[in-house]
């Protein structure tokens, strides 16, 4: 997300480029350059004092008066190069030059003073090359080098000339020199290194400014409420949806932190329990501030929840709201159904009455036409039985079954009201899971799932099978019915559980439908398995430990 474009890092500025304009030079580089006086008036100094009063034979040799002198003013040049910068006049690079040039001419002085390079003060000038080089991030290091190699092989020439029984040292200056060139190279080579790393540092600087400024709007925007809290448990952020839920104005907090514990307590004792142990879970809660009902959420920052946590509060009065507006939509769907599944049977009641009013002449009804009535009186009956329980399918009373004693006795009962032989049914799994089910729930779906396995099954000893079996998740069990028959046509298999889609006679189409919804009441999943080679319909719900 970058805001620079690949080419701007070979935009930089390099050494020897005079086009820089005085906006360029930042406070930055003004400090590096009061450093580079101070190391420059530490130096005057110490030759001063060391000359002076220590009385160092090498130093001031040849003339120690004009070693003094050039000592002194290089002491009073630095310290008026300090009052220069604090100005900031004249521009950069001027006052750059001035003192590396002071620096040259005043060491040369005192190499002369000294009696040439045998004194080793020309080694002080790599020093100021190279902390020159390093200050202008390379831009005019090489001149400076230039400088003092001429300087240093004048101040050669001129001891040849004025000092007699002086012996040329051409060779140690033209090494010296080589040194000097070295140096400003090497600083050429490290400020152009750090040049690329300052653009790169403010290239991902900002970034990191682009990608904070999203993630403010992502978690302002968000409709949930976020906390942000230190490990004293101060609120350091927090967004508006949280404001809201919380009852608190944007202007509290900005000029002095918040507690948790003072103005949330309820939440407070939440995260301490939490912090107990993060596996716990938490019913709704009601805030006293807003009368909201929210669902909490503890995360740590880091992975010791003790260096911070953030509290995610989820405002189920909105998810409801959207909840009720999603049936009130389903049930628009659901009455339009309704109407026309009710318009058909009403119409065979209605022609079925008016052949009954023609042959009131005859003393004995005609039989078939009763039979007509009673049947669709009966079918209108049932769907508005399954209509209801639509109603009451979210009222649901949890409780630990045994499944495989569920199962058998569940049969017997099933067998003998349908009338159906009990070897028709197998069933497969020797361990007796304990699962969390509504009882009344659990019975209804298996009803509903083997009346349609018996009716699409051939009706033979083993035509349908029960498995039992645990699911990948050691905390489900798999419950499989499964019947011998041709099962469910590939281009039916999305409609099986819309409500009123059915394609036995007589259906209501409302089996299936209320079968998967019960399941979802009871945090369980009803599936049609398309890979078998029967009709498989599979129930994933809850379970404990298997009991043996």
């Amino acid at each position: 997300m970058s805001t620079y474009p690949s080419h701007t890092k070979h935009s930089i500025l390099w050494p020897f480029d005079f086009g820089v304009t005085e906006t360029e030079y930042t406070d930055q580089y003004w400090r590096s350059l009061c450093y580079f006086n101070i190391y420059r008036l530490m130096i005057g100094s110490g030759l001063l004092i060391v000359t002076w009063k220590f009385e160092f034979a090498n130093f001031g040799l040849h003339h120690y008066a004009l070693f003094i002198y050039a000592g002194l003013g290089h002491v009073l040049c630095s310290s008026l190069s300090m009052l220069l910068i604090k100005l900031r006049f004249p521009d950069f690079n001027s006052q750059l030059t001035i003192q590396v040039v002071i620096d040259i001419v005043f060491i040369s002085i005192m190499l002369y003073a000294s009696g040439g390079l045998q004194s080793g003060l020309g080694v002080l000038l790599l020093v100021s090359l190279s902390a020159a080089g390093l200050i202008s991030r390379g831009r005019l290091a090489l001149f400076f080098a230039s400088i003092a190699t001429i300087s240093l092989l004048l101040q050669e020439t001129y001891s040849v000339l004025t000092v007699d029984f002086y012996s040329a040292q051409y060779s140690q200056a033209g090494l010296l020199s080589m040194a000097y060139f070295a140096v400003a190279w090497l600083a050429y080579q490290l400020a152009k290194h750090t040049l690329a790393s300052e653009q790169l540092a403010k290239e991902r600087g900002i970034d990191l400014v682009n990608m904070a400024l999203v993630n403010q709007l992502v978690i302002q925007d968000i409709q949930e409420g976020i906390l942000v809290l230190d490990k004293d448990g101060n609120i350091r952020q927090r967004n508006t949806y949280a404001e809201k839920l919380l009852d608190m104005n944007s202007s509290d907090g900005k000029n002095q932190l918040l507690r948790l514990s003072d103005y949330v307590p309820e939440i407070t004792d939440r995260l301490a329990s939490w912090q107990g142990g993060s596996n716990i879970s938490f019913d709704l809660l009601r805030l006293a501030h807003s009368n909201a009902l929210v669902r909490t959420r503890f995360l740590p920052i880091q992975a010791d929840f003790r260096n911070g946590v953030v509290i995610f509060l989820e405002d189920m009065g909105r998810i409801q709201a959207q909840l009720q507006q999603l049936k009130l939509a389903a049930l628009g769907r659901l009455t339009a159904n309704i109407a026309h599944e009710i318009r058909n049977p009403l119409s065979a009641i209605n022609h079925s009455a008016e052949l009954l009013e023609e042959e009131q002449l005859e003393n004995n009804t005609n039989p078939r036409l009763v039979r007509i009535i009673c049947d669709n009186t009966q079918r209108l009956n049932k769907i508005v039985q399954d209509v209801l329980q639509l109603n009451r399918r979210n009222i649901s009373k949890l409780e630990v079954i045994e499944i495989h004693e569920f199962i058998q006795k569940f049969l017997e009962e099933f067998c003998h009201t349908e009338k159906i032989n009990t070897n028709v049914f197998i069933v497969d799994g020797s361990k007796n899971h304990l699962i969390s089910f509504d009882r009344d729930h659990l019975n209804q779906i298996l009803w509903n799932l083997c009346r349609n396995a018996w009716r699409h099954c051939q009706k033979q000893i083993g035509s349908i099978r029960i498995e039992l079996s645990t699911g990948a998740n050691e905390n489900n069990v798999c419950l499989n019915i499964i019947d011998d028959g041709r099962g469910v046509d590939m281009k039916q298999t999305k409609q099986i559980f819309e409500p009123f889609f059915t394609t036995a006679t007589g259906g209501t189409g409302l089996g299936l439908y209320i079968a998967r919804e019960l399941c979802e009441t009871n945090h369980a999943s009803l599936d049609y398995v398309e890979d078998s080679p029967g009709g498989n319909f599979r129930i994933i719900c809850k379970s404990s430990q298997p009991c043996l």
